[in-house]
């Protein structure tokens, strides 16, 4: 497959007058070599990472952390636990970004600690299940809110929302496949209008908060209604609202100057995301009583109805951008996983490859796609999230348990950012905790979830050490002509 040269067959540059012309030069396209530009600059790594974490959750169900910490007061003390907590995951990976200057995240730190076969475990259970499922999740809560206000007062047909979120799932693939600077021009548009959204919630629920609405916070701390049996759940839900600081981890090729900033990316935004999560509960509790959050089944929605009555129709097309963020974010940071995963041989080769004019990873977009849209019309996602979700924290305990065992196995490693060992200790045993915890509550899914993920260890040993893949994906002509089809060849390095 030849490359590309750049220059147009014409008659005035040497061509022959019967030579088809070489497609033109897309604009938009950076000329040179054919490789992953580093496009993400401060501000678009912050709004990678805020518009990720804040998908649907805040709007939808802040419930799960009232429910299982019995009281308002200590519903908003956990919050700001996990923000923290959160937090030094983050200094951790911060510090793992710096010294580990490649793209894959968890993938790679994996790989550089502990090795290729744990590495391909967590690659495996990625690919089958884990991204699919949770871009599924965010996807079926961006097509429920883009319908709810045409419905409205009735509920939204379920075909309704599948093809919906079919429309959502292809428009993010195309604009991932197209342009890296279109997919974060977008992402910083989305990630403001999400915060607009927030502040929409706060700026009201603040100001009654100041004319003197505090009855919803008396006694607020009382302790016959705190469940310390529930505080551990109460915990993992927290932890779920703000996971998502890892994604500038996956595309750190792509960074701008990354020793400065993936660590200010990283604590700006993580201090942004706490106190909108914080503040905005704040509003939701001077507006509504606990019984009544309880009660709702999306908050921010009851939440507008109360303080802005009609205009309450905007909030879920606010939600739905949300979603729309996070789906943009998550695909474009997943994507690279695949892609460094293929350049060390643990995927075809082809998914490594790089759109001749575009230079986007193309394939390693598009592979998502049939496995997302697969589980959306036939499996059930909820359970197979509640399968998955665990997994995530195990891999990620792993990867900063991985920072911990190069501080003594790799001492002289250069680590431009480095944070004290107690941070990522405490954040590995906050990881390995939750796991125990949902083995201890959930003993059947998460059994189902260790099995799947499980299946990556013959998976290794035929597809990797055997070498014993599929034959037509052995062959060369295979390759090649599936390289034409997508226009992408090797990157140079």
């Amino acid at each position: 497959f030849v490359r590309g040269t750049g220059v147009n067959n014409t008659p005035q540059n040497g061509g022959h007058p019967g030579d088809t012309p070489v497609p033109k030069e897309d604009p938009d396209a950076p000329h040179g070599k054919v490789e992953l530009k580093k496009k993400v600059t401060l501000l678009r790594g912050i709004s990678i990472i805020i518009g990720t974490i804040i998908g649907a959750g805040i709007f939808i169900s802040p419930k799960g952390i009232l429910k299982n910490s019995g009281s308002v007061g200590m519903s908003l003390v956990v919050w700001i636990a996990c923000g923290i907590l959160s937090l030094f995951g983050a200094l951790s990976y911060a510090e793992l970004g710096t010294s580990i200057k490649k793209s894959g995240g968890h993938y790679t730190y994996i790989l550089e600690a502990f090795g290729p076969q744990m590495a391909f475990i967590r690659l495996w259970a990625d690919l089958i299940a884990i991204r699919p499922a949770g871009l599924a999740v965010i996807s079926l809560a961006f097509g429920q809110y883009i319908l709810e206000p045409i419905f409205m007062p009735c509920g939204v047909p379920e075909i309704a929302i599948k093809l919906a979120t079919s429309i959502g799932i292809t428009s993010v693939m195309y604009l991932n496949s197209m342009s890296t600077s279109w997919t974060n021009r977008i992402q910083i548009f989305l990630t403001f209008s999400k915060l607009l959204a927030i502040a929409i919630i706060i700026v009201p629920g603040l100001y009654m908060l100041f004319k003197g609405e505090t009855k919803n916070f008396e006694n607020a701390f009382e302790v016959s209604n705190i469940k310390l049996t529930g505080l551990p759940l109460a915990f993992y839900s927290g932890m779920y609202a703000y996971a998502g600081w890892f994604y500038l981890n996956f595309v750190t090729e792509e960074v701008e100057n990354p020793e400065k900033t993936v660590p200010m990316a990283i604590c700006i935004s993580m201090a942004i995301v706490t106190s909108c999560y914080v503040l905005t509960n704040v509003a939701y509790y001077t507006v509504m009583s606990a019984e009544e959050l309880l009660a709702s089944q999306a908050v921010a929605v009851t939440f507008a109805e109360k303080t802005m009555g009609n205009f309450s129709v905007a909030v879920p097309i606010f939600v739905a951008l949300s979603c729309f963020g996070s789906m943009n974010g998550c695909l474009f940071a997943f994507s690279r996983i695949f892609y460094v995963a293929s350049r060390e041989g643990h995927l075809p080769e082809v998914l490594s490859m790089i759109h001749v004019r575009r230079h986007t990873p193309l394939a390693a977009v598009i592979i998502l796609y049939p496995m997302t849209v697969f589980q959306l019309f036939v499996g059930d996602i909820y359970s197979l999230l509640n399968f998955m979700s665990f997994l995530r924290w195990l891999f990620i305990g792993v990867a900063v348990l991985g920072l911990i065992y190069m501080r003594y196995t790799r001492p002289d490693m250069p680590r431009p950012f480095k944070v004290p060992l107690i941070i990522p200790a405490i954040f590995s045993f906050t990881c390995f905790f939750m796991v125990f915890l949902s083995l201890y509550s959930d003993p059947v899914n998460t059994g189902i979830g260790f099995a799947i993920s499980l299946t990556g260890i013959p998976a290794y040993y035929i597809f990797i050490v055997f070498d014993r893949r599929p034959k037509w994906l052995q062959k060369d002509s295979f390759n090649r002509s599936v390289q034409i089809i997508l226009e992408v060849i090797p990157a140079e390095h």
